[in-house]
């Protein structure tokens, strides 16, 4: 049985009474710092403001925004009223969040400025030009029919928009009654938390997740760290990823300890952040970590505190493990795998396990998940140190994808078991190690990129016949992006315009970092193109180029 069946507002006031003033959010860069009492107070007049605008249990909330300080504000509150927070990636473009608007069926969306070359504002005025022409709340769409509202996270008026400040100062008129009310009639299986997840097949896929998938998800990993209240945990990963939200917030808020946040990851900060606030745990991307390790004043910074944290996303190198360990005192770090269908972690590392067993291997399955690796052609279950697709079962098991029920029973076999596309092998003792995948995706530097995608996306542009993706290995990144694009008759486009045509709609990381230009593919018997012979061609067509 799960540790609770707890929704994650009533969790989380449960833990607002048993321990009111606990540090539970801090920015040390802002010196920002909130009790859980203090916080609880800041999240129940943001969740009555959204009432006021007419937001309802069920409906969907879109939050696009680095990690600033209301992001959690936002993800309580709508906990609260049992809304459903869809998370857009930080990363994303025109092309990317006009798709994810219409899918989503979002009511609203709350966004910042900008993030990089991206203003979030002009993006959002050009998808919704009546924004400009309508009363706020009146707001009638033509491309997104079921938008009401968007609200700007921050000070800045923004016409036809909300500040969350306004929203704050209309909470002020409203009961926590109200709050309590709709508390009351939540449930454990309620879908709370939507995220999206590039698809094999084109476009990215609404993971629906609930508060029992992902609060459980949550309380195991920590328990994998031995988490307490005691524990301080730095935070500088994504909290659109489940990766923020499940196995740094949840972990945390499971554990009653304390959450340092950065908005955005930069070594320095991050050094800084453990040292000012004596973290005891450290989250990352294996690049994230070799960034610290490596920065030229890491030296001068005291890190005695940490003990332990996870690194995921990527495999880790054994050098960087040794030194995170035995540099940066994370003598305690785990190593986890999952993905966001299984909310997210199903296999992890503990505590105790040998260095050896933490770089080789994604650990042993968590409690209260069944995981199994069977024959990708037959389903039979295989031996052990046999390759095959690893699988899962059990509460954390994402309830499905956004009205894509077709999708949803290929990723869920009738008797409830989620398949990965990941190969991995177990050995005698319960450790998986991940060898491979059977689904065409690329991770580059803990992304989630599908080449499928990007295809799809440069059929669109002129000049371009055909166009294939794929993953070309890289030394910082792990895999990087290639393209091998077949022109259309008379085009004279350059490596130059296909990146540039990319950069300006699709999120940077998607965007080919190699394009070449070829007059046809490598094919099989039957005609399917022969991607691992592109990806050597590629390979052997850069090093020609270094030479």
């Amino acid at each position: 049985m799960p540790f609770t069946n707890d929704t994650i507002g009533g969790f989380f006031e449960k833990t607002v009474r048993n321990d009111p003033d606990r540090e539970f959010v801090i920015y040390p860069d802002r010196d920002l710092r909130f009790t859980y009492k203090e916080f609880d107070e800041r999240v129940n007049m943001l969740a009555k403001g959204l009432l006021e605008l007419g937001i309802e249990k069920g409906d969907h909330v879109g939050i696009w925004a680095t990690n600033v300080p209301d992001w959690l504000t936002f993800l309580f509150a709508t906990a609260k009223l049992g809304v459903i927070l869809v998370t857009v990636n930080t990363a994303y473009k025109i092309h990317e969040v006009e798709y994810v608007m219409k899918q989503a069926d979002l009511k609203a969306i709350a966004i910042i400025d900008g993030f990089r070359d991206v203003s979030y504002i002009e993006t959002i005025y050009e998808l919704v030009p009546e924004l400009k022409t309508q009363g706020r709340g009146n707001l009638r769409s033509e491309k997104f029919p079921h938008l009401k509202n968007v609200i700007f996270i921050g000070q800045e008026k923004h016409r036809g928009m909300y500040s969350t400040r306004e929203l704050f100062l209309l909470g002020q008129h409203g009961s926590d009654e109200a709050i309590s009310e709709i508390l009351n009639t939540l449930d454990k299986d309620d879908v709370i938390n939507m995220q999206y997840t590039s698809g094999t097949t084109g476009f990215p896929k609404g993971v629906m997740l609930t508060n029992y998938n992902i609060l459980n998800n949550g309380y195991y990993i920590g328990e994998r760290q031995k988490f307490t209240a005691e524990d301080r945990l730095c935070l500088p990963v994504p909290l659109f990823h489940c990766f923020g939200i499940v196995l740094g917030v949840l972990a945390t808020l499971t554990h009653g300890g304390t959450l340092v946040m950065l908005e955005l990851f930069d070594p320095l900060m991050v050094l800084a952040a453990v040292q000012k606030e004596k973290c005891t745990a450290l989250y990352g991307v294996p690049t994230m970590f070799i960034a610290e390790f490596s920065h030229p004043m890491f030296k001068m910074f005291d890190l005695t505190s940490l003990r332990t944290g996870i690194m995921a996303g990527s495999p880790c190198p054994i050098e960087a493990m040794k030194r995170v360990i035995n540099e940066m005192h994370c003598k305690d770090i785990t190593i986890a795998y999952g993905l966001t269908e299984a909310s997210p972690v199903f296999t992890q590392t503990s505590t105790d396990d040998t260095i050896d067993r933490r770089v080789s291997t994604v650990g042993t399955s968590m409690p209260e998940i069944e995981v199994k690796i069977v024959d990708p052609e037959t389903g039979e279950i295989v031996g052990p140190n046999e390759q095959g697709e690893i699988c899962c079962r059990g509460y954390n098991v994402m309830k499905g994808y956004y009205k894509m029920s077709e999708m949803t029973e290929i990723a869920i076999d009738k008797d409830g078991w989620l398949h990965s596309g990941d190969l991995a092998t177990v050995d005698e003792d319960g450790y998986y190690k991940i060898t491979g995948r059977i689904k065409d995706m690329i991770i580059r530097g803990g992304e989630n990129i599908y080449p499928r995608e990007i295809e799809e996306f440069l059929f669109t542009m002129p000049g371009v016949k055909n166009a294939q993706v794929v993953g070309i290995p890289d030394e910082k990144y792990g895999e990087i992006v290639g393209a091998f694009i077949v022109k259309a008759e008379d085009s004279d486009i350059t490596e130059e315009d296909v990146r540039d045509f990319g950069l300006a709609r699709i999120a940077r990381y998607k965007v080919p970092k190699h394009v070449f230009f070829v007059e046809d593919y490598p094919l099989t018997a039957s005609g399917k193109i022969q991607k691992f012979k592109l990806r050597d061609l590629a390979v052997e067509l850069l090093e020609k180029k270094e030479q």
